[in-house]
């Protein structure tokens, strides 16, 4: 961790091992539903963090990437998972046939990659993660929106 205060964590991410660590210490204190925007540039890893906290939850299954499906749906720790990758769509209107109602349930854990793509047709975010490139690493900036979030992220802090 680098940086952290009330509402925003950084962290430095030198591999993709740190990434996982990560995601894996974010599952670790999780404990009710939350909704996750992740932004970042193509290859900054939002896939990779993504399937790192679905695998920590128990999803048993392969997490595969969403891109082509749009939405992939697990069951983490009894909870519904969802997670979205928008990247191929041009706006909000190409969601309205997905069926996006199940992601406002308050238990779920829904994982949005490029929610930029899909203003207005999603969920609010407690916690936006933003994954760049830094040297030959990365870096991750997590911000909690809600309270939700808040408390994931004081959770994490003392983890």
């Amino acid at each position: 961790m680098i940086e952290a205060t009330d509402t925003d964590l950084d962290w430095a991410l030198p591999d993709e091992a740190a990434t996982t660590a990560l995601a894996t210490r974010l599952a670790g204190v999780l404990d009710e539903g939350m909704v996750v925007y992740l932004h970042g540039p193509l290859g900054a890893g939002k896939t990779s963090f993504a399937r790192a906290l679905l695998t920590a939850l128990g999803v048993g299954e392969r997490v595969k990437s969403p891109t082509y499906s749009l939405i992939e749906g697990y069951a983490a720790r009894d909870r519904p998972a969802w997670h979205l990758d928008l990247y191929r769509i041009a706006g909000p209107g190409e969601l309205e046939w997905l069926g996006l109602d199940a992601l406002a349930e308050p238990n779920a854990l829904v994982l949005v990659e490029w929610p930029e793509r899909g203003t207005g047709a999603l969920p609010a975010a407690d916690l936006d993660v933003r994954l760049g490139y830094a040297g030959q690493g990365r870096h991750a900036s997590l911000r909690a929106l809600t309270a939700r979030g808040q408390r994931w992220l004081a959770r994490l802090a003392k983890y």
